[in-house]
């Protein structure tokens, strides 16, 4: 029969693209991940990990298996959580912003719910400022958000700086200067720090497409219509850092776990202890 701990090392090893990185997620040595996997294979007769490169890959085989690893993976969590005493339950009202939605929120979530099957996550995603006001009504849990530099809400996950991106870097030249934007609306963290710091430097610049969802912003910049910041880790497809000095620099920007008074506990440390388990991958403060 397969084995669990067997395919949990090759879940995670998948997730983290790391021997190392899934050793730190498990508790385990890298060493232990690879008798793991070695295992795994020699059971199956088939190779799942590409080792040639320096980056881990699946091979065909291992894409095969990955669904049904995770399914029995999330069997075993909702049968164990049946029969445990201290079983978890009730519902949780989380909120996430846009980028952190676009970048990690996949694999949280997909922890979270196996070994959490009984309970209920209602998720909002919205600007962070958004969701902080939110929190503030009592309409939010726990909220996954950004912060600036300087501000003490919430508990640190980590630090990332923000770039600026567009289709082109030399789009500024057809604009005689004018930094065309692309933004969120107000509130937004992102488009402050970008405005406050073309201000800084006297830079013109004016507002040329806001919406109110990432991929929106995306398809603006990729359609070449301005320039958009995100953090650096974040950078959608076709778009390319513009770093030759025609604009300012721009400060980090740090996400951050913030609870709310009176939510149930146990469900946030249980939501807290997945993130931090899964940023061990995302970049961390210098």
């Amino acid at each position: 029969m397969l084995n669990l701990h067997h395919l949990s090392s090759f879940v995670t090893l998948e997730q983290t693209g790391s021997f190392t990185l899934a050793g730190e997620q498990l508790g385990i040595g890298q060493s232990t991940v690879s008798q793991h996997i070695q295992r795994l294979e020699t059971f199956l007769g088939q190779r799942l990990i590409e080792r040639s490169t320096h980056q881990v890959r699946l091979t065909a085989e291992g894409e095969a298996l990955l669904g049904y690893a995770r399914s029995m993976l999330d069997i075993n969590g909702k049968v164990s959580s049946l029969f445990t005493a201290n079983r978890l339950r009730g519902r949780l009202r989380l909120g996430v912003s846009e980028d952190f939605v676009a970048n990690r929120l996949t694999v949280i979530l997909e922890d979270f719910i196996r070994l959490y099957p009984l309970v209920d996550l209602e998720l909002t995603v919205a600007l962070s400022g958004v969701l902080y006001q939110m929190q503030d009504n009592g309409d939010l849990d726990v909220v996954l958000a950004k912060r600036r530099l300087g501000d003490r809400l919430g508990r640190f996950l980590y630090r990332e700086p923000l770039v600026w991106l567009a289709r082109d870097p030399e789009i500024l030249k057809a604009h005689d200067g004018v930094v065309p934007l692309i933004a969120f609306p107000q509130p937004s963290i992102t488009r402050k720090v970008a405005q406050e710091a073309l201000d800084r430097k006297g830079i013109a610049w004016r507002i040329v497409c806001t919406c109110g969802s990432l991929s929106g912003l995306v398809a603006a910049a990729q359609a070449g219509m301005g320039v958009l910041v995100q953090p650096r880790s974040m950078t959608p497809a076709a778009l390319r850092e513009i770093t030759q000095g025609s604009l300012p620099a721009l400060e980090d920007v740090e996400f951050v776990l913030v609870p709310r008074k009176g939510a149930n506990p146990e469900l946030v440390e249980a939501l807290a202890a997945r993130v931090v388990a899964k940023v061990a991958i995302a970049p961390h403060t210098p």
